[in-house]
C-alpha cells in the first residue's frame, strides 16, 4: 500500500484559478517572446528563435515562481552557461551519443557550481547536443541568442506577470521590509531563527532547491501558529462569532459607513445585499484611504477645480460598493480556530466574515480570537 501510494501524486492540490493563471502566464510569455523577440521558426543566421526549453523553463517561471529553481540567477546564468558548456562540446566531440550525454551532465556539474540550477539547463545542453549543424554556424553566439536573450525576455515577462496577478517574483529575501515597511518582521516569521540557522536547516534536509529562506520561515511560523491553536479546546468559528450584525449596502454613502463606524466602534463592515447575501466588507483603512484621494483630487490647483465644476460626475457621492474588499478571507461556520489566526494574520485584516452558502451569518474580530484564547488559557492553566 505504501509502495502504491508513493506512486501517486506528490504535489498538492491547486485550485484551478491558479492552474489558470500560470497556463495564461506561460501563454503570454511564450506568445509575447515569440512575437516580440524570438522567431518561431530556427534562424541560424541571427540565433533569435525559441528553442524547446524556454517551454520548460516557463513551467517553473508561471507555475511555481517561488521556487529556488526558478529565480532570475538560476533561469538566466543556469541556461546561459549549460549553452556555453554544451557547445564547447558539440564544438569538439564527434559521436553524437557522447556529446549528449557529456554537455548535459558537465552542464549539471556547472550550474550545480554556478549556483545556478534550473531543470531547463538540461534541455539547453541537449538541444546543442543534437543539433550539430546549427552549433556549427552559430558557435559560441547561441548561449546569446537565442538562450540568454530569450530567458532573460521570458523571466521580464514573468515579473511583470506575477505582480499583476498577486505572486511573489523574484523569490522573497529573508531581509526584505515587512508588508508595514519597517524592518521588523513580519508577525508569522518572528521565529527567533536568524537567516544562517534557516540556511543551514535547509542544507542538511537537502531542501535549497526546493524552497527559499524566507519561505521557510514563512511556513515554519505558520505551523506554529497552527499548533499553538490545538490547545484551543478545538473551537471554530461558529463557537466564538459575533451573530448581531450591523452591515451596509452597497448603494451606501460613505458618510453613512463612517456614522456607523462611529456609533458602534467598529473596525469593520459587511456589505451585503437582499437575504443577507455576502458582497464583501469594509475596514476602516478604506474610508482612511478614500479621505486621501479625495485630499489629493481637492489639492489640483485652479485649473483642475474648475474642471471638476463642469464635470456633472464630481458631486456624486462614493458608494459603499466602490471601495468594499470582496477578494479578503472568509470562513464557515466549522472553520477551526487555527485557520482564523492564519487568515488574519496572512491577510493583515481585522476581521474575517462568516458565511452559510453565500449569506454571512457571522462575523470574527481579533477581539473575538483574543477573548477565546484568554479562555482557553484560563481553563488550561
Amino acid at each position: 500500500m505504501h509502495i502504491l501510494r508513493s506512486l501517486g501524486p506528490a504535489v498538492a492540490s491547486a485550485s484551478p484559478r491558479e492552474a489558470i493563471r500560470a497556463g495564461f502566464g506561460a501563454f503570454i510569455g511564450l506568445g509575447l517572446a515569440g512575437a516580440l523577440l524570438l522567431l518561431p521558426f530556427a534562424d541560424k543566421s541571427l540565433g533569435f528563435y525559441l528553442v524547446a526549453p524556454f517551454g520548460a523553463s516557463a513551467v517553473l517561471l508561471f507555475a511555481v515562481p517561488n521556487s529556488p529553481l526558478a529565480q532570475p540567477w538560476s533561469a538566466i546564468v543556469g541556461n546561459t552557461v549549460a549553452a556555453v558548456v554544451s557547445v564547447a562540446v558539440c564544438l569538439t566531440i564527434a559521436d553524437p551519443t557522447l556529446r549528449v550525454a557529456l554537455a548535459v551532465g558537465l552542464a549539471i556539474v556547472a550550474t550545480i557550481l554556478c549556483r545556478a540550477v534550473h531543470p531547463p539547463s538540461g534541455a539547453v545542453a541537449m538541444t546543442a547536443a543534437m543539433s550539430p549543424e546549427a552549433i556549427e554556424a552559430l558557435g559560441f553566439w547561441f548561449a546569446l541568442a537565442p538562450i540568454a536573450a530569450g530567458t532573460t525576455f521570458i523571466v521580464a515577462l514573468a515579473t511583470i506577470y506575477a505582480r499583476l496577478t498577486g505572486r511573489h517574483y523574484p523569490i522573497r529575501q529573508f531581509d526584505d521590509p515587512s508588508k508595514q515597511g519597517t524592518l521588523d518582521r513580519n508577525p508569522v516569521e518572528r521565529l527567533g531563527l536568524s537567516e544562517e540557522e534557516l540556511t543551514e536547516l535547509l542544507g542538511r534536509y537537502r531542501q535549497s532547491f526546493n524552497l527559499g529562506v524566507e519561505d521557510f520561515a514563512r511556513l515554519l511560523g505558520a505551523a506554529e501558529l497552527q499548533a499553538a491553536t490545538h490547545s484551543s479546546d478545538a473551537m471554530t468559528a461558529q463557537d466564538i462569532m459575533s451573530r448581531d450584525l450591523i452591515t451596509v449596502r452597497e448603494n451606501s454613502t460613505l458618510s453613512e459607513v463612517a456614522e456607523l463606524f462611529k456609533h458602534h466602534r467598529f473596525a469593520s463592515l459587511p456589505v451585503t445585499g437582499p437575504d443577507a447575501k455576502y458582497l464583501g466588507i469594509i475596514f476602516q483603512i478604506h474610508l482612511i484611504r478614500q479621505a486621501r484621494e479625495d485630499a489629493l483630487r481637492l489639492e489640483r490647483g485652479f485649473r483642475a477645480a474648475f474642471k471638476r465644476l463642469l464635470d456633472s460626475n464630481w458631486d456624486r457621492p462614493i458608494r459603499a460598493g466602490e471601495i468594499m474588499d470582496v477578494a479578503g478571507p472568509r470562513a464557515t461556520p466549522q472553520t477551526p480556530i487555527g485557520s482564523l489566526v492564519l487568515m488574519m494574520v496572512d491577510s493583515e485584516v481585522d476581521a474575517v466574515p462568516v458565511l452559510d452558502g453565500d449569506r454571512v451569518t457571522g462575523i470574527v474580530t481579533r477581539t473575538d480570537m483574543f477573548a477565546a484564547m484568554a479562555r482557553s488559557f484560563v481553563r488550561h492553566g
